[in-house]
């Protein structure tokens, strides 16, 4: 059963000796790893094939532009051959028996789209900070859509024949990628989770999710909730009781959140626009502060 190791790499260079051993000691070896650099602007691709060059099983692209990470991450997953896929970041590694522990849980589940674990953080130096909080099994009765709490996450593999029956990861994406990834393959199937950790998730100050973009994130985590849940109505697909309440509350929350960042500002078009929002999302949801911040945003004390 061939892996397909997937690293969408973008000014890691740096970092990638160290991913690059995790993956070539691995226990299992029957794996081809899809390596596409985003037009990286330091000296990564030199770097990636100096030491890809004798292995034949490092496959290296290039995007002609940064084109971000949803494209980049399609890109990956659109090359591989693979029965078995999973996204490895280019500045973190693996543990040596991840791949066998991985293949042996989607040969005994064959129904299952996605198969998640749990990971531990790591210093520069790739040495053992605390284990990661979470990472968990989602409770019967409930989708990841509606129970979140980061139930999906490193490492994550999911099966080639369950992917390819989406639409695939959005390109237009530049955060919550894998989100949008794990909302797509519970729609294909049952999603096991293995209370091991797996992946090495390394500390690093330049990673997106730990530096001063991390805001950014916001929306685009908004904008893959939504647009599973309009997926899934539009399919039929059977969500569970709470989903219709919990989006709305949830949209309800996000125009608040967007409202509030702008209540001083001058752009009152905008304002009024996530306030109307707000209201329509979830009319009731907070309807004190919203219809008292309407009055004031009418009378332009806001």
């Amino acid at each position: 059963m061939l892996f397909s190791i997937l690293i969408a790499n973008y000014n890691n260079g740096h970092f990638f000796y160290d991913c690059f051993q995790s993956v070539i000691n691995q226990t299992y070896q029957n794996f081809e790893v899809i390596v596409v650099d985003d037009s990286s602007t330091d000296d990564s691709v030199n770097i990636i094939k100096q030491l890809i060059e004798n292995d034949k099983r490092f496959k290296l692209f290039q995007n002609d532009e940064n084109n971000g990470c949803g494209f980049t991450k399609h890109k990956c997953a659109k090359l591989a051959n693979g029965e078995i896929l999973g996204f490895l970041d280019s500045d973190d590694a693996l543990k040596p028996n991840a791949l066998d522990v991985m293949v042996l849980a989607h040969k005994k589940f064959p129904d299952a789209s996605i198969i998640t674990s749990k990971y531990e953080f790591v210093d520069l130096q790739l040495k053992f900070i605390k284990e990661g909080v979470i990472g968990n099994d989602i409770p019967k009765g409930k989708s990841y859509l509606t129970y979140g709490r980061g139930a999906l996450t490193h490492f994550a593999t999911f099966k080639r024949a369950a992917y390819i029956k989406t639409d695939g990861i959005d390109t237009k994406m530049k955060r919550a990628v894998d989100q949008d990834l794990y909302y797509k393959m519970e729609e294909q199937g049952a999603h096991l989770f293995l209370n091991k950790p797996l992946y090495l998730y390394r500390v690093n100050e330049n990673s997106i999710s730990n530096n001063n973009n991390v805001y950014k994130a916001e929306y685009w985590h908004f904008y893959s909730i939504n647009k599973a849940y309009k997926r899934r109505k539009k399919l039929k697909l059977k969500i569970d009781n709470y989903a219709k309440k919990y989006i709305n509350l949830y949209c309800s929350n996000y125009y608040l959140r967007r409202f509030e960042k702008l209540k001083f500002s001058k752009k009152h078009r905008a304002k009024f626009y996530f306030l109307g929002k707000a209201f329509i999302a979830n009319p009731f949801h907070k309807f004190e502060i919203k219809f008292k911040s309407l009055l004031l945003l009418m009378v332009g004390r806001i």
